[in-house]
């Protein structure tokens, strides 16, 4: 199937989804990341069993085929996490938390962490 019917039938869902449930998706990424199809399509199964939306449910079925989603998924990588430092001995310091990724320049930077900016 070419690439323009996978993002027509995607953009349709995206459609549907609007208008029945004013949930809003992006259709690229629908077609092109199998996590997001794979969670759209559930939410718009889920829709339409809950609220009685047989149309909506039957696109949901045509992306899921299109998009051969009934097939395995492949492992997602780890997420990375963000780790704040240890406070110091002399009492508790906003400005010292930092990102696990981050490269040792950054980590020793100070980080505003509290309130609005």
């Amino acid at each position: 199937m070419l690439a323009n019917e996978k993002i027509a039938i995607a953009a349709h869902l995206h459609v549907l989804l609007r208008r029945k449930t004013g949930r809003v998706t992006d259709t690229e990424w629908m077609v092109s990341n199998r996590e997001y199809a794979l969670e759209i399509v559930r939410f718009a199964r889920e829709k339409a069993v809950e609220d009685g939306h047989a149309d909506l449910g039957i696109m949901a079925n045509r992306l899921a085929d299109i998009l051969a989603l009934t097939a395995p998924a492949q492992a997602a990588p780890a997420p990375r996490t963000v780790q704040a430092k240890a406070a110091p001995e002399s009492g508790f310091n906003l400005f010292t938390a930092s990102r696990s990724f981050a490269d040792s320049e950054s980590l020793q930077t100070p980080r505003y962490v509290a309130g609005l900016r």
